[in-house]
């Protein structure tokens, strides 16, 4: 049978390399963001664009998320693979330039959006006991990482957390889950940090490295859990 996996934040960056490691590895593929456009350029560049189903969508919208889980199903049979990789970070990271507005908006889709993704799964992979449950965490969710702002880090660690309890409860369901925890990776988010060097981007951990890795976790076997997995570049200097 032909795996499904949902790939939220699929419109640019990890999720949409995610996109292309998954449909290249013959998995049919569910694709959310919030701009139809992009995620109908990404399932332009997959082997078959037709096995790929567009539905775009904001993760803090939860009635939408579920929604979303239910019309995969009917249009194909079963949910696998859950890359839950929507998240953002903003330019006022820290004490001193603190704006509710923004740290706000980190919160609800980095922690919440995370949140109403999972539950959205839940039932359907409770009910064919089997799932796996990816989740783009961060170095700073691993460790405290001043670049990476207080809202990010401290959103990142609640969603490593996330993942950890569903390991403790949801594994007799047959679920697993593992947070990605990625040091700098080349997307247009690390692009928006403050005064960051562009030129250093081919010395970062690259989108398609985060897929390769997703990949690895999904075709796991069953009876395997990787709670975590941390990567960083190689440090040269």
């Amino acid at each position: 049978m032909t795996k499904i996996a949902w790939i939220t934040g699929a419109g640019s960056g990890i999720g949409a390399a995610m996109a292309r490691g998954f449909a290249e590895a013959g998995y049919r593929v569910a694709l959310t963001a919030r701009g139809r456009e992009s995620l109908e350029a990404v399932a332009a560049t997959l082997p078959d664009p037709e096995a790929a189903l567009i539905l775009p969508g904001d993760v803090t919208d939860r009635a939408g998320m579920a929604k979303a889980a239910e019309t995969i199903v009917a249009w194909s049979g079963g949910l696998h693979v859950l890359c839950n990789n929507a998240g953002l970070n903003i330019p006022k990271r820290s004490w001193a330039d603190l704006d509710w507005e923004s740290w706000d908006r980190v919160i609800d889709v980095n922690i919440t959006g995370a949140l109403n993704v999972i539950a959205a799964c839940l039932p359907i992979m409770r009910a064919q006991k089997d799932g796996v449950m990816i989740h783009t965490s961060s170095w700073a969710g691993r460790f405290h990482s001043p670049v990476s702002g207080v809202v990010y880090g401290a959103s990142k660690h609640a969603l490593s957390d996330l993942s950890l309890s569903l390991n403790d409860e949801e594994g007799k369901n047959g679920i697993r889950s593992t947070a990605l925890c990625p040091a700098e990776v080349a997307t247009p988010l690390l692009a928006k940090r403050p005064g960051f060097d562009a030129a250093k981007m081919a010395a970062m951990i690259q989108p398609e490295d985060m897929a390769k890795t997703a990949l690895f976790v999904a075709e796991m076997q069953p009876g395997i859990c990787l709670p975590e997995i941390v990567l960083s570049p190689v440090r040269t200097s």
